[in-house]
């Protein structure tokens, strides 16, 4: 049953830790929802159906914390992520096997599987569109792969430090659209709704009941099912 979340468990795991947003008055807690494209080479489209994968991500925060959720049908997935601190917990939920199981993440982690990349060369554009009712403006930039993207930044909004993506600190606003590689997977999130609401408070802190693991442990798991 594992192997049914083989093919995208880590990358959604990412996906979902990199779609949190940073921008004025600043909103402590509440709830985002995110639309999710994915943008597969045909190798990945043999692997995975895009048909199969959640077309959206739902993001709360509280503070520093944020959780995010994604329902792989067989298996849920939560993951806690510390703004600040820049570490996280991965929770995977099966059910129909009676397994719990935990891992955290290290700030290396993270940045390893995002594969510390540096964002460079933003370039506003001068394209205005509204997105979830926010005006936004159009960046182009670049990694330092050379791998060439676009962002969408609003300044009609901001969020605390929970709910704030890497890389985008160069320019002022909050990211509501922009493209994301994460694990070789290349998706493009929207903002579509939000909603300032008591949420939490969350803890990085491992549940009783969940064998704790590494995530090289996890990804073993995936592979041998």
């Amino acid at each position: 049953m594992f192997k049914s979340i083989k093919t995208g468990v880590v990358a959604l795991i990412l996906i979902s830790t990199a779609i949190i947003a940073k921008a004025q008055k600043v909103m402590d807690q509440g709830t985002l929802i995110y639309g999710i494209e994915y943008v597969l080479t045909e190798e990945q489209k043999k692997a995975v159906d895009p048909s199969m994968l959640p077309s959206e991500s739902k993001v709360q925060f509280n503070g520093n914390i944020s959780k995010v959720e994604v329902d792989m049908g067989v298996a849920m997935l939560k993951v806690y992520t510390d703004g600040m601190a820049k570490n996280a917990l991965v929770l995977v939920d099966i059910p129909i096997m009676q397994k719990q199981y935990a891992a955290k993440m290290s700030k290396e982690d993270l940045e390893k599987q995002s594969g510390s990349r540096k964002f460079s060369d933003f370039k506003a554009t001068g394209e205005q569109q509204k997105i979830a009712g926010y005006n936004a403006e159009k960046y182009n930039y670049k990694d330092d792969n050379g791998g060439s993207y676009e962002v969408w930044m609003s300044n009609d909004i901001k969020f605390s430090a929970g709910a704030t993506p890497p890389g985008f600190e160069q320019i002022k606003g909050t990211p509501v659209k922009f493209t994301n590689m994460q694990d070789g997977v290349k998706t493009v999130l929207t903002l579509k709704s939000l909603k300032e609401e008591k949420v939490g408070p969350f803890t990085l802190d491992v549940p009783k009941g969940y064998e704790e693991k590494t995530m090289a442990e996890l990804k073993a798991m995936q592979g041998a099912q």
